[in-house]
């Protein structure tokens, strides 16, 4: 950070008590050094001592910051606006709104955080009259920075885009390296956002390269590394998302005392890991991020945390466990989709999961959000037997597959179009797609997502009648499941490699024909007229249904059919 007093030489008040003068300068030194706990302890020290100055207001802010001290920093900082005002110093005064309006627009706080960008603006105006300098200044730049963010909190990608290169051209007039960084690295994530990932991802690597070359002050580092992993994230990239992720592990390990970016970088590595088939090591990655965050409880990071522990309970089939991680999730302001559909459906609840997940998808305005949600839609729909439906969100995956050119989300799109085209009796359309998928899961090395893919490999196989192959696929899919301690797939996968999935529950064949149609969620009269049997007949398989199943209703009875397979759209789990 620039110094004011560089430039204001008035503002540097002058203290009269030699251990204020030392504390000062121990804190000073400190914070040269990366040493925030010493740079915080030794400035707040000095600041009971006599006022500090802007200057050193603003150090204590940054200490504060890194050291996760939400609220002694921002407190620091509008000090440190106050003292510049005092001393007449308006870019000093400018610069400090622009980190309080950060810090809001962080917390989702638009209506105080515009308020400080209007008040910097506003201080840099009225100077201006005085000096034809502060017309056009760095400063400016950074709140034209914070009002390009207040676009993306608002979901303006295209503006939010166009006001970042804004502010990044103006740090590269003044030649300021921590605002080109900051802007360009922005701009990049909104070119992700609006539809442009190729270009999008030219800037984050950009970006990387000034971060390790160490152009950019520590007070912007951590925040970019952080963003970019969320970004690599959000185009299903995890080649990038892992470089990314070892270089913010690398530069935490750098700074000794910095415990605010720990959680993330902590989040990030269980969700590469997760995603690696490593859950035990993802369960121990989140524990730690839980350690880190213990000290800062408020962070946005928290409900992301308790969201991936939701994850690998649901997977390995701890549903109540899985429950209460989607609470916390809940609580801490994450919104827990779709894991939380998925697990409603898992308990058999299909109707809740397809209400909460249509929910989850209609207010995912942006691309990176809905791609996340629209697998678990086409699932919860063919679960619940509303193949349109299904077949609409299969339909724009697909499109935003051919959009974006990730591996990931085209492995995702292809699985969603075998399973639509199971459900619809066309398994050789269903093998070509459920093949690609398996092959690209496993060329990125995601090897759930392969064994699942198998999974429905051998249903269509099974469809086509070559017996011998589903069995080879089953067994290689439950080898895998076994492995990564997917209990509910093994049990899926045993119940279809018993063959008829009827013979579990006793039920003749047209009883199991009866229930297919309840797992799709037909009436009687629509099981009726498909079967071409009366209402009567159909209600009396109904109660026998539920006799031998010893179910109470129908939703139980559509737990059953997808946990024994007796509808291929039961061997379809998202991750």
């Amino acid at each position: 950070m620039q110094k004011a007093g560089s430039e204001n030489p008035g503002v540097t008040l002058r203290p009269e008590s030699s251990s204020l003068v030392a504390a000062v300068e121990r804190g000073r030194d400190a914070f040269a050094r990366g040493a925030w706990r010493a740079a915080f302890t030794e400035l707040s020290a000095a600041d009971s001592l006599g006022p500090l100055d802007c200057d050193d207001l603003a150090l204590l802010a940054g200490a504060a910051h890194l050291l996760g001290e939400t609220s002694a920093s921002a407190a620091a900082w509008e000090r440190a606006h106050r003292a510049a005002l005092d001393a007449g110093d308006a870019r000093g005064a400018a610069r400090a709104t622009f980190w309080l309006s950060l810090g809001l627009l962080v917390r989702r706080n638009i209506a105080h955080a515009t308020g400080w960008m209007a008040r910097g603006v506003r201080v840099l105006d009225e100077a201006a009259a005085d000096s034809e300098v502060l017309h056009d200044c760095v400063e400016r730049g950074y709140l034209r920075f914070t009002e390009a963010l207040r676009h993306a909190v608002e979901r303006d990608a295209v503006a939010a885009e166009r006001t970042f290169a804004d502010a990044a051209a103006i740090g590269a007039r003044f030649d300021d390296r921590n605002l080109v960084a900051l802007a360009r690295h922005a701009q990049g994530r909104a070119l992700i956002f609006s539809g442009d990932p190729a270009r999008g991802a030219t800037l984050l690597d950009e970006t990387l390269i000034a971060l390790e070359s160490g152009e950019v002050a520590a007070l912007f580092v951590g925040d970019i590394y952080c963003s970019a992993v969320d970004a690599c994230r959000e185009m299903y990239d995890l080649t990038r998302a892992a470089e990314w992720t070892a270089a913010l592990d690398r530069w935490c390990e750098s700074q000794s005392d910095q415990i605010v970016y720990r959680g993330m970088c902590a989040i990030h590595r269980a969700e590469i890991v997760r995603l690696r088939g490593e859950w035990n090591d993802a369960a121990a990655e989140l524990d730690r991020a839980r350690e880190w965050f213990a000290r800062q409880p408020a962070h946005f990071g928290v409900g992301l945390a308790w969201y991936e522990i939701g994850e690998i309970h649901r997977l390995r089939g701890a549903f109540d466990d899985a429950d209460a991680a989607y609470r916390m999730s809940s609580r801490a302001g994450y919104d827990p989709q779709p894991g939380l559909s998925l697990l409603r459906l898992a308990q058999g609840k299909a109707t809740a999961a397809k209400a909460s997940i249509r929910r989850a998808v209609d207010e995912a305005e942006l691309w990176p959000i809905r791609s996340r949600r629209l697998p678990a839609l086409v699932e919860i729909a063919l679960a619940a037997g509303d193949v349109d439906l299904a077949r609409q969100g299969a339909g724009e995956l697909a499109e935003l597959a051919r959009a974006i050119g990730a591996p990931l989300l085209g492995a995702a799109s292809s699985f969603a179009n075998g399973a639509v085209a199971l459900a619809d009796g066309d398994p050789r359309s269903a093998l070509t797609a459920l093949r690609a998928a398996a092959t690209i899961s496993q060329a990125v090395n995601v090897p759930y997502d392969v064994a699942r893919a198998r999974v429905l490999v051998a249903v269509a196989c099974r469809a086509l009648g070559d017996d011998e192959a589903a069995e080879l696929e089953l067994d290689a899919a439950r080898e895998q499941f076994q492995q990564l301690g997917a209990r509910p797939d093994v049990a899926r996968v045993d119940a279809l490699r018993r063959g008829s999935p009827s013979v579990a529950g006793g039920l003749t064949s047209r009883e199991t024909e009866v229930l297919r149609h309840i797992a799709k969620g037909e009436t009687n009269r629509a099981i009726a007229s498909a079967l071409r049997i009366s209402e009567k007949t159909v209600a009396r398989h109904v109660s026998n249904i539920f006799l031998k199943l010893n179910v109470p209703n129908r939703a139980a009875a559509t737990a059953f059919a997808h946990e024994r397979g007796v509808v291929p759209s039961a061997a379809f789990r998202s991750t």
